[in-house]
């Protein structure tokens, strides 16, 4: 598979281009008008373009992977249906509700993936078969803490001026909440295998300067009535435990530590209700979320079956813009 990429920040550079690389594609162009981004992809032999228009008008694609930030979605993401080129582009779909719906109109029977590499870590999905086979019998509760430090002037290493795009309301559609709740509320849909009916939102502005969340409580269930519970945060330092997932069950409860995030590895414990014996759940710990991710989603491309679906991520997108305005004119 030949990748382009549209958006060569951290994420693309760091995990998904690696990833692609794993999974047996070739990342053969990106696109962006930064000359640091250009610079680092045609030190690698990657051809390197301003725009996504110009790259899929001059390079030969298979895919594309669009990781701009949230408000910039929409063109490059239009560009490769125009090209016919499958997209795969981050979460959230866009950074409005309405943009979202625009996306969603403009894919309608053309093979489009959100980005949510959560479900594609090989944990999730051990997690996943685990519940459908029975270990821990019938779910109760989903239990989510995702939590990072990411303060005002917030920059990886080598990128960009120390703007943090993602504490601007315009570019993100919002703060924590969106970047990161939105990952654990399809993660727990997907585990379950129920989507999502109810949701509310807390937000806070506790540490942090900017004018958008650092912290918020997500509380809701499933059509089944499962409950679902996330804390996610920009304020939590780094060096306390900040990634736990738990399925609570009749029979037992399976628990994921630092699995939640961009890189490979973690643990997963299943503790019987019965005897409190806790056994390993095994899966591959050195496969990446974003190789996995990659992989899926090349498979697709080939016309193989795929959970990648816009109007699934339409209707969580909807669910969660809903509680997220309602939480915003509280905030």
């Amino acid at each position: 598979m030949r990748w382009g990429i549209v958006g060569f920040g951290w994420v693309a550079r760091d995990y998904m281009a690696p990833g692609i690389a794993a999974a047996g594609g070739t990342l053969v162009a990106i696109a962006d008008p930064s000359p640091m981004a250009q610079a680092s992809a045609m030190s690698g032999g990657i051809l390197a373009y301003n725009t996504a228009e110009a790259m899929l008008a001059d390079a030969a694609l298979d895919c594309l992977y669009v990781a701009t930030p949230n408000n910039l979605h929409a063109d490059p993401v239009r560009a490769a249906v125009a090209a016919g080129v499958p997209v795969l582009c981050e979460k959230p779909i866009a950074a409005t509700l309405d943009d979202a719906e625009a996306i969603g109109s403009v894919v309608a029977g053309h093979l489009y993936g959100t980005a949510f590499d959560q479900r594609h870590h090989p944990a999730h999905r051990a997690m996943a078969q685990a519940i459908r086979d029975g270990a821990i019998g019938r779910p109760i509760a989903v239990r989510i803490v995702y939590a990072c430090w990411v303060d005002p002037s917030w920059s990886p290493s080598g990128e960009g001026d120390g703007c943090n795009w993602r504490a601007d309301p315009a570019a993100a559609g919002g703060g924590a909440v969106i970047d990161l709740a939105l990952h654990g509320l399809d993660l727990a849909a997907m585990l379950v295998d129920e989507p999502l009916a109810r949701l509310h939102i807390d937000l806070q502005r506790r540490i942090h300067d900017y004018p958008v969340d650092d912290g918020g409580i997500l509380s809701g269930r499933t059509a089944g009535g499962i409950l679902v519970q996330s804390h996610v945060a920009y304020n939590c330092p780094e060096a306390l435990p900040r990634r736990r997932l738990e399925i609570l069950g009749e029979d037992g409860l399976l628990v994921a530590t630092d699995t939640m995030g961009q890189t490979e590895g973690g643990t997963v414990m299943r503790r019987c209700a019965r005897t409190g014996d806790e056994t390993a759940l095994p899966f591959d710990t050195a496969l990446s979320p974003f190789t996995a991710q990659a992989a899926a989603f090349a498979a697709a491309v080939r016309g193989d079956a795929h959970d990648f679906s816009i109007d699934r991520d339409l209707s969580l997108m909807r669910l969660f813009d809903a509680a997220y305005t309602e939480a915003r004119s509280c905030l």
